[in-house]
């Protein structure tokens, strides 16, 4: 039976549901990752009742489940290419297909993202980002004037 895009397995917990409707919005390369999800989504859960058992209060061992469930994916190279198209490309492409337009171009640029390590949850502070950002800006640009809108 062939699953719709928007809907989750049944079998996700809490953590997985989140992790996944995380990734649609922030990392769309890593939807389809099923190991990674539920690995990430067993590793959460074990932390919540490891720190439960340790007599951490429910807010604390939530914290540290979400903490290990996010851990290398608080940046997200799409929503940085999404704030380049806002930002720097906003007369080119109109707001309602600029989401449409940085899902085509995302697969493209697999090799510029690659390299930046921005498993880092700090990249976003460092002069790598600032980099990327220029770059992305560039790609964009050539992307544009080779196949337009």
């Amino acid at each position: 039976m062939k699953q719709n895009k928007k809907t989750a397995p049944a079998e996700l917990s809490y953590y997985g549901l989140y992790l996944l409707d995380y990734l649609r919005k922030y990392h769309p390369d890593k939807v389809s990752d099923t190991p990674f999800i539920t690995g990430r989504e067993e590793a959460a859960s074990e932390t919540f009742e490891k720190e439960r058992t340790a007599g951490s209060t429910v807010e604390a061992a939530q914290e540290e489940a979400m903490r290990i469930l996010l851990e290398g994916l608080h940046f997200s190279p799409y929503a940085l290419l999404l704030e380049v198209v806002e930002n720097e490309f906003s007369e080119e492409v109109q707001e309602q297909k600029r989401e449409a337009f940085c899902h085509k171009l995302y697969p493209y640029l697999k090799n510029l993202f690659d390299g930046y390590d921005t498993s880092d949850d700090n990249f976003a502070l460092s002069p790598d980002h600032t980099l990327l950002y220029t770059e992305l800006t560039g790609a964009v640009m050539l992307y544009l004037e080779s196949y337009g809108v």
